[in-house]
């Protein structure tokens, strides 16, 4: 179930990818394209807009991002040591750790955070 799900939200992440280039045809939310992926930051009980930037090879450190039943999630967000600006990183393969065969991307966190989506 949880592979489905990583599979999933690459999948989303991919049509996020490619909506962003089309931006000005789609409405917004404030600034942000409302087909732009929200992620949720545990620590913080916010919700943050995002924008999917590129893919990024296996080099340096990386925030690991987890799709759930809800969307995506991680642990740190801006103003939290340990976030790493929008560099994450998706166990595609479910093997618990990164290596070559998860997803590797920038997407930075817009604030400010909210409460719901």
């Amino acid at each position: 179930m949880k592979k489905m799900r990583a599979i999933s939200m690459l999948s989303a992440l991919a049509m996020f990818a490619a909506a962003a280039g089309a931006a000005s045809t789609v409405q917004a939310r404030g600034n942000v394209p409302t087909d732009q992926p929200v992620i949720y930051v545990t620590s913080q009980g916010l919700y943050f807009d995002s924008i999917v930037q590129t893919m990024l090879p296996q080099k340096g450190p990386f925030q690991e991002l987890v799709p759930t039943d809800d969307g995506l999630e991680t642990e740190f967000g801006p103003g939290d040591v340990g976030y790493l600006g929008g560099r994450w990183w998706i166990d595609a393969n479910n093997n618990g750790g990164m290596d070559g065969g998860d997803i590797y991307f920038s997407c930075p966190l817009l604030g400010p955070g909210r409460e719901d989506k």
